[in-house]
Formats: C-alpha cells, structure tokens, sequence
C-alpha cells in the first residue's frame, strides 16, 4: 500500500484562548464532538476499510490514501466503547496528530460531519472533572453554542500514537501467552 503518511509539524497548537477559534464538529453515538479545524487535513467519504489482525477494536484498520496507508481510529468504540455501525452519512475525518517531532495524518471513523462552527473565546469552558461519557483527558474543553454544549476534543490525547500502541500490545498479550502455551 506504501508508506504511513508523516507530515513536519507546522507549529499548530490548538489555541483554546484566540477571539474566536473554528471547529469541525460531527456526531459520535448521539453525542456532538468537536476539533479544531486546524488539525483537520481532509474528510472523505467511507472508503474500504482494511483490517490488521490483532488489533483493538478502536483500530478500525487502514485505509488506501493516494498510496500511503493511515490508520483508521473508530472513534465509537475508543470513546464509548461501541464500534460505529457505518451508514451512508459515515464518514473519515482526517487529523493529524503529535508523534514526536513529527505528525502523523490518522482516520477518525465518525457517524456523521455536521459543520464548521465559530465559538467565541467566552463560550469556550474547561473540562468538566466528572460526570463525562468520554475519558476526560479526551476533553480539551466544552464550547458553548446556543443553549448547547459541544465537547471540543483533544486529538493529540485521543490518538495518540503512545497509548494506540500500547492498546495494541495488551490485546496481543492473550495470544502470545496461548502460542507459548501451545494452546493456540
């Protein structure tokens, strides 16, 4: 398929204190999530989806980018642990995220894009301690629209690139302790 695709940082930080800051917000089992548009490289349609053995649930697989192969996160079973079930509005948010010096460009698997919202810096409130449906250290804030609130999410958090190898490794471990066993 070729190489993962590896992109130079350029010096976006996600800067939750700007006059206002932009977000591309989508729906993942019912809830309204958000990130900063400045992360997102791409969003395309629901391609065929390759899946590598041995590999979490929230690692959906790996997908065919104009040659370069990017992980696919499902976003569904990484947050609340119940794998998106593709329909025709499903579709793959391109992000990239931190991966020491460098960024890595990874899939985020979603129910649905809905748009690109404007919100102000005083509708932009921390994290809640408590009470989420999503691992707080997902959360880097809560943006307020309207009445509503959308969870801004921290993708170098939700993906990183440290703590997907190490899901990988712990759902490896069962099998490898079987193969040494000659049970497998």
């Amino acid at each position: 398929m070729g190489e993962l695709i590896a992109v130079q940082r350029s010096g976006v930080h996600l800067d939750l204190n700007a006059e206002v800051g932009q977000y591309l917000t989508f729906i993942v089992a019912s809830e309204r999530l958000a990130v900063p548009i400045e992360v997102v490289k791409e969003i395309i349609e629901l391609p065929a989806i390759t899946r590598v053995p041995m590999t979490p649930e929230a690692i959906r697989g790996v997908i065919n980018l104009r040659g370069s192969v990017v992980p696919v996160i499902d976003l569904g079973a990484r947050l609340v642990r119940r794998p998106i079930a593709p329909t025709r509005r499903s579709c793959i948010v391109l992000v990239e995220v931190q991966a020491g010096e460098d960024g890595q460009v990874l899939g985020m698997l979603v129910d649905e894009v809905k748009n690109i919202l404007e919100i102000e810096r005083e509708d932009i409130k921390p994290p809640p301690s408590f009470g989420a449906t999503i691992r707080t250290d997902f959360i880097a804030a809560m943006g307020r629209v309207d009445e509503i609130f959308v969870i801004i999410l921290d993708v170098d958090q939700l993906l990183s690139i440290q703590e997907l190898a190490a899901l990988r490794a712990l759902s490896a471990e069962p099998v490898a302790a079987r193969v040494e066993d000659g049970a497998a």
